[in-house]
């Protein structure tokens, strides 16, 4: 057996309600972070022509392109910054530089690629300018008293640079190396951005006071304050046109506003929603007519300023964890996320979509797919069984009795939930079983009529299911930890049981006995099992962040994809012949072709 990656679906920025989130780009890329993991997206190209990096140890807040495109600069959370090669395949770091004591929230390149400022929140300092190759200090950036919400560097020399801060103060700086020249006060509250002109003659900025301003480039005086039609909120963000005669503004009053600078006017206003999601956190101008705006729901809305109507796309995916993962077809699948969503994929298309309908307000914790007709059925710590139909979600729920774990989907379509203290069986959104068990259920399957139940005491209990009571037939206890995840293979003879030591162990059904427990090269808890259609193999994931297929033709036989997922591997399942998803916690799906050899 042998694999390759073959693509992945991103995901999309993390944001916070009240803070801005920064989004970067380079010709057609976009570049952001979520989590410990930095994500590059073409907007070339299909949403599978994603690229992440995976190098930071602490959660991520920021990375830019170098002038060149040859670097990314990525920051996070404990200071650090780490250089690395976005051109060659292996992502060659650089450098790593410890350049604060505490969260960067921004960064800036200088128009030779050779120097770089980071800002944010330290105890000793707010901000570091030094060499990208050395690390070695080009300067001193200060003059402000509180935490450095943004920086930006003139792109030609005489180089200056402007740091922006929740003091309500700019700093405006000559160099290199850099050193303080003026404050500016011409904010009343949190300057939130800031931004040179690509032709270094202006610089504008812009704060949660609903206002912008123009600054001369090389001198740092103020030029003019742009008060038509004014946003009604905070603003997040700003970025200029390439040929400098436009800015992009992004505002928490969810609208985006596009500029004509020399007119001192809004040319177009869009309006992204009405919704407390529709608050507008980020943006950035790729390329030359695809206007990027973030929102607090993570969509990132695609603006042409050529139309004045509605975003020319919009890209949605998950911003947090995947924790469930189910088929819906030959290339189809969905995801649920630890904030209640369920997303639509498409590997045909290279797009993801989220489910409509009202979804949980919580963790979804499983979802199963009937093998009898297109349903889906989830289950979250709403406390509640929803069902998919059609691609959206059904009005009718079905509640639980205790916070359900796992979820199965039997022959003739009744759905069984394992529960804190019970098993519970749904019919047509109705309770129809409530099995109270001696033991506490950690995870359920179905094949036919055949229902097992893993527990936390270690065994696996299979019952038949007569569609009116559960009928022991049997218990498995050769695992030695929780069961931690259960998936019968497609011809219902074998049942695979992954426990919490990272454990698989393989059951001959019929016989109620193990035909391998050779399967231990996880080292954590296993979360998710899947087969192929000729039920020769099982995929695992682990929190270990590892993916293993397995051979039970040959049990000693397996490969092993290291580092699927930063923070554990939540999801795999097979979408087709040879070919592997996997998702995890950074809210990822990645594709991988799988080769099996004679």
């Amino acid at each position: 057996m042998s694999y390759k990656p073959s693509g992945l679906f991103p995901s999309n920025p993390v944001t916070a309600r009240g803070a801005a989130t920064r989004i970067s780009s380079w010709k057609d890329k976009v570049v952001y972070t979520n989590g410990k993991t930095v994500i590059i997206r073409d907007l070339s190209k299909s949403s599978t022509g994603a690229v992440t990096y995976l190098g930071h140890v602490h959660n991520a807040t920021v990375a830019r392109f170098s002038p060149s495109g040859y670097y990314c600069a990525s920051a996070d959370v404990n200071g650090t910054v780490r250089i690395w090669d976005t051109v060659g395949e292996d992502q060659a770091l650089k450098g790593e530089y410890k350049v604060i004591s505490g969260r960067i929230n921004d960064l800036a390149w200088d128009g030779e690629s050779k120097r770089i400022i980071a800002v944010g929140d330290g105890r000793e300092r707010f901000g570091y300018a030094f060499n990208m190759d050395t690390g070695t200090s080009v300067g001193d950036i200060s003059g402000h008293s509180k935490v450095i919400s943004a920086v930006s560097i003139r792109q030609q020399r005489p180089f200056r640079a402007a740091t922006a801060s929740d003091d309500t103060t700019i700093v405006f700086h000559q160099g290199p190396p850099f050193k303080f020249d003026k404050l500016i006060k011409t904010h009343t509250k949190f300057v939130q951005d800031v931004k040179f002109s690509p032709s270094g003659d202006l610089f504008a900025s812009v704060g949660s006071d609903s206002k912008i301003f123009l600054y001369d480039g090389q001198a740092g005086e103020t030029v003019a304050e742009i008060t038509d039609s004014p946003h009604k909120g905070t603003i997040f963000a700003a970025s200029w046109s390439p040929d400098s005669k436009s800015i992009f503004t992004s505002s928490a009053d969810k609208t985006v506003k596009l500029w004509d600078v020399e007119a001192r006017k809004a040319v177009t206003t869009w309006t992204v929603g009405s919704g407390v999601d529709d608050q507008q956190l980020g943006n950035t101008w790729s390329g030359d007519n695809n206007l990027v705006s973030l929102s607090l729901g993570g969509d990132l809305n695609v603006f042409d300023p050529r139309t004045a109507d509605k975003p020319a796309r919009i890209f949605t995916a998950p911003q947090a964890a995947i924790n469930a993962i189910t088929s819906t077809g030959a290339d189809t699948f969905l995801t649920g996320t630890a904030t209640g969503r369920v997303y639509s994929y498409s590997v045909a298309e290279g797009e993801s979509a989220p489910v409509s309908g009202t979804s949980h307000s919580a963790y979804i914790s499983g979802l199963a797919t009937s093998p009898s007709d297109d349903k889906v059925y989830s289950i979250g710590w709403d406390d509640k069984v929803r069902e998919i139909s059609g691609g959206s979600f059904v009005p009718a729920v079905a509640p639980t009795a205790a916070q359900p774990k796992s979820v199965a989907v039997a022959s003739d379509s009744t759905v069984f939930v394992a529960e804190i203290g019970t098993v519970e069986a749904f019919r047509s959104n109705q309770k129809v079983l409530d099995l109270k068990a001696s033991y506490a259920p950690s995870a359920v399957a179905a094949s036919g009529k055949t229902v097992v139940v893993g527990a936390e005491d270690n065994k696996v209990r299979l019952y038949d299911w007569d569609g009116k009571s559960l009928k022991e037939a049997g218990v498995l206890e050769v695992n030695r930890a929780l069961i931690s995840a259960l998936a019968f293979s497609p011809d219902g003879k074998y049942l695979a049981a992954g426990d919490s030591s990272g454990k698989i162990i393989l059951y001959d059904v019929a016989k109620k006995e193990m035909v391998t427990g050779r399967w231990t090269m996880h080292s954590a808890r296993i979360h998710s099992l899947s087969w192929t259609s000729d039920s020769k193999h099982v995929a695992s994931g682990s929190l270990d962040t590892n993916v293993y297929i397995w051979s039970v033709e040959k049990p000693l036989k397996y490969i092993g994809i290291k580092n699927a997922a930063s923070n554990g591997v939540n999801g795999v399942l097979w979408v087709g012949p040879g070919k592997l998803a996997s998702a995890g916690a950074d809210g990822i799906v990645r594709l991988w072709s799988v080769t099996f050899h004679a």
